[in-house]
């Protein structure tokens, strides 16, 4: 059994090797034991409501595979994914993306009338609510694991919608090279930077973007000057990623004209009320199940902050009843006259 949870500095070692050995993520985690350390204890004091982060919240969970556990159970087994919420884009600092727009080129003489695709740096959607730091065991990737975890963050905002902006935004990963590197970096930023694009990378997720104003031109790019290969991936997501991309569509996220500024992958955007999770959230009752949940699949959640846990099990939407597995009881962490969040999956 499946269960999301927020992540607590138990599994500190399950993290590290998740993101040190999955393949691409939405978004950058560090493998560096202390940054993630430090990354689960700001989520710890976010889960909490701490006054000190009010406004700054990152919430980071987990999923964990019960079935994987034993009596003697190993610290790091059972961590099978992770994902992340920013409440605020940029946390305090400037969330930098390029916006694709277009510029008008006429001559009256010459009777030509040209549209021209430029980018924009822009900082325009600081202080959006992201969604971040998905990654999970290649194993995982093809069930319904993905989705569980990644829908239920969808779940937990629509729960606590007054930590979070009205529209949530997701950056995924653009398309690498061969040598994971990134032909669109190659064509643009690194004739600024002079750094190859794992480092930009790395400084950019790991250490501060202030040096992307810094360096970065702030004057449009003209998209025709860059590179064949880097027009060809502009805006497009990493195959790894493909299935969280198709995934975040049909919940209702849409496509906007904001791309990666390192390697010019899409930026999806939804506004709350659209998106599918969200509106399809209605709360019953539980009872102990007499034998195994049958019906069609709903994840099913405690809509508690500290304490949030979400599995997936199988039910008659059209009881007002929920009935559960002793097993799932004790996952979700419920107690008699609890209500739980249901949601179709």
């Amino acid at each position: 059994m499946l269960v999301v949870r927020p992540a607590d500095h138990s599994d500190l070692a399950g993290i590290e090797k998740l993101v040190t050995t999955s393949e691409a993520r939405l978004t950058t985690l560090s493998n560096q034991r202390d940054l993630l350390s430090q990354r689960i204890e700001l989520s710890r004091q976010s889960f909490s409501g701490e006054k000190s982060v009010a406004g700054k919240e990152r919430f980071l969970f987990v999923m964990e595979d019960l079935s994987q556990q034993s009596d003697a159970k190993s610290c790091d087994s059972d961590i099978v994914g992770v994902a992340g919420i920013d409440a605020c884009a940029g946390n305090g600092a400037p969330f930098y993306n390029y916006r694709k727009d277009e510029l008008i080129h006429s001559s009256h003489q010459l009777d030509i009338h040209n549209r021209v695709p430029v980018l924009y740096m822009t900082h325009e959607l600081t202080g959006k609510t992201q969604l971040c730091s998905l990654s999970i065991r290649r194993e995982y990737k093809q069930g319904n694991a993905l989705e569980l975890l990644s829908r239920s963050r969808l779940l937990f905002i629509g729960l606590f919608r007054e930590f979070f902006s009205r529209e949530v935004i997701v950056e995924i990963q653009g398309k690498h090279t061969e040598d994971d590197g990134s032909s669109f970096w190659d064509s643009l930023g690194r004739h600024f930077f002079d750094m190859d694009f794992k480092s930009a990378d790395y400084f950019s997720a790991i250490k501060t973007k202030t040096f992307i104003a810094e360096l970065m031109p702030s004057h449009p790019i003209y998209v025709p000057l860059l590179s064949a290969q880097a027009q060809a991936v502009m805006g497009k997501p990493n195959d790894a990623a493909s299935v969280g991309y198709q995934l975040l569509l049909r919940e209702g996220f849409r496509t906007s004209k904001h791309l990666d500024i390192f390697d010019g992958g899409p930026t999806l955007i939804a506004r709350l009320d659209d998106i599918h999770t969200l509106k399809n959230c209605h709360y019953k009752r539980f009872q102990l199940a007499e034998q195994r949940p049958k019906g069609s699949k709903f994840m099913v959640c405690n809509p508690t902050l500290s304490d949030f846990r979400c599995v997936l099990t199988g039910l008659d939407e059209h009881e007002q009843t929920v009935e559960l597995e002793e097993r799932q009881i004790q996952a979700l962490r419920l107690h008699e006259d609890d209500r739980i969040a249901v949601v179709p999956f």
